[in-house]
């Protein structure tokens, strides 16, 4: 380093990429592990905080010793750059650091991130996430020694590869078993995380999530706890929430009248898809949906990955980082991810083309909230109806045409007698049609 580019450096003051210390102490071997956690950085030794010169005292063997205390109080050991310079007759010593391929790196036990002018002590969380991205991996990839193959529904694995080759140029034509082998859901017949999460045939306690319509605060007016594989959570997610909106319809003097929900429902079907792929589901807590008179409140375990602000997701200024991957890349087989990193813009563009209140996003304790707002819109004719059982069929079968009488009533709370009497009904209008066996065929809603 030249002496214009150090003055250059110490002239713009403490930064996300520079400190400034008078000797080289404690704090500052921190900062260097802070520095390799984040973007890399300068700690300029012999430089007071407020930027004046004061100099040290340099030895034959300052240098060396200060580098062996570096090593010795960091693990993975950090070995920095090292420039000296000599300003206003005065000696400082530069140490460099680049952003560390391993991490996290800690110093004597703790674990640092760099954030603006400070070092601040990651949570576990965070630490979990720096190590497993670490390694081009994350905890969905890992095996799940509490789980067994034989507790894996091969037929959702079959719905997976049907549902796929939908949008496939090349359609999968493999056997359930070979596909899991081919997606590392599983390795030497032991499972992954991932794959339970995805296939499992019984509920999933660790993926729950918690659903209700709220009067107030404190007064529930409808509840459903939802426990089952992931590709189920979507469909079951939005049913309920759709069946606690109004619906109402817009004369604008075409032909057809057009349909107008409290929310646009791409941009629900988006936040509750990162909900469930980005979800932390090390964390203890549920997932939770709430459903106000004037709002809707989106928790989720896990809050952003390291490096990653609110303000960098709102303005999409940042690359995309993945909590599971293995989740990820399934949903996006299945055609319900379509591009990573871009949910949120797609909810954002929705929200304001809708008319509403942009969504707040905030980190509350261990997880992260969405809220979407209600507002009211004004338009020239509108009348607003509740919907009835017919047209809930129909909505949940423009979302997911495979499901069956014995689904579509679990996700309605009717009978299973109440649902064949109203597809019947359905049929002979022509609004929906059956292709296929009742085990294999789906339904197209017309």
């Amino acid at each position: 380093m030249n002496e214009e580019t150090i003055m250059d450096l110490i002239k713009k003051g403490e930064s996300e990429t520079v400190e400034f210390k008078s000797s080289l102490d404690q704090a500052a071997i921190e900062t260097l592990a802070a520095f390799a956690n984040t973007k890399g950085g300068y700690v300029f030794v012999g430089v007071a905080d407020s930027g004046k010169i004061v100099g040290v005292q340099l030895g034959n063997e300052t240098i060396p010793q200060w580098l062996n205390q570096i090593k010795t109080n960091t693990l993975p050991t950090l070995i920095p750059d090292v420039a000296t310079a000599i300003i206003d007759q005065k000696d400082i010593v530069i140490f460099m650091i680049d952003e560390f391929p391993i991490k996290p790196v800690s110093c004597r036990g703790k674990y640092l991130k760099r954030v603006r002018k400070a070092n601040h002590q990651m949570p576990i969380h965070e630490i979990s996430d720096l190590h497993l991205r670490s390694y081009q991996t994350s905890w969905d990839f890992y095996s799940d020694i509490r789980h067994e193959l034989d507790e894996i529904s091969l037929v959702k694995v079959s719905k997976f590869i049907e549902i796929s080759n939908r949008i496939r140029p090349n359609p999968i034509l493999d056997d359930p078993l070979t596909v899991l082998q081919k997606f590392e859901l599983i390795k030497e017949r032991t499972i992954t995380n991932g794959c339970y999460l995805l296939f499992a045939t019984e509920d999933v306690l660790i993926s729950t999530i918690e659903i209700g319509r709220f009067d107030s605060d404190t007064l529930i007016q409808d509840s459903l706890t939802i426990r089952s594989d992931l590709f189920g959570e979507v469909d079951a997610a939005l049913s309920f929430i759709r069946k606690h909106l109004n619906r109402s319809y817009i004369i604008t003097g075409d032909k057809q009248r057009e349909e107008r929900w409290d929310y646009p429902l791409p941009a629900l079907r988006e936040i509750v898809v990162n909900m469930i792929v980005h979800r932390d589901y090390m964390s203890s807590s549920d997932s939770m949906i709430r459903i106000f008179d004037d709002r809707i409140e989106f928790f989720n375990p896990g809050r952003l990955m390291a490096g990653l602000t609110i303000e960098q997701l709102v303005h999409g200024n940042y690359v995309s980082a993945i909590r599971n991957k293995q989740i990820a890349t399934l949903f996006k087989e299945a055609g319900i991810i379509e591009k990573y990193g871009s949910g949120i813009k797609r909810v954002l563009e929705s929200i304001k083309s809708y008319g509403l209140k942009e969504p707040s996003f905030e980190e509350i304790q261990d997880g992260f909230l969405v809220t979407f707002f209600k507002t009211t819109q004004k338009t020239t004719q509108k009348t607003t109806q509740k919907k009835s059982t017919k047209d809930q069929i129909l909505d949940i079968l423009r979302e997911n045409r495979n499901l069956t009488r014995s689904e579509m009533a679990q996700l309605l709370g009717k009978s299973q007698n109440t649902i064949k009497d109203h597809l019947a009904a359905l049929k002979s209008e022509n609004r929906v049609e059956r292709i296929g066996s009742d085990r294999d065929g789906y339904w197209i809603v017309k």
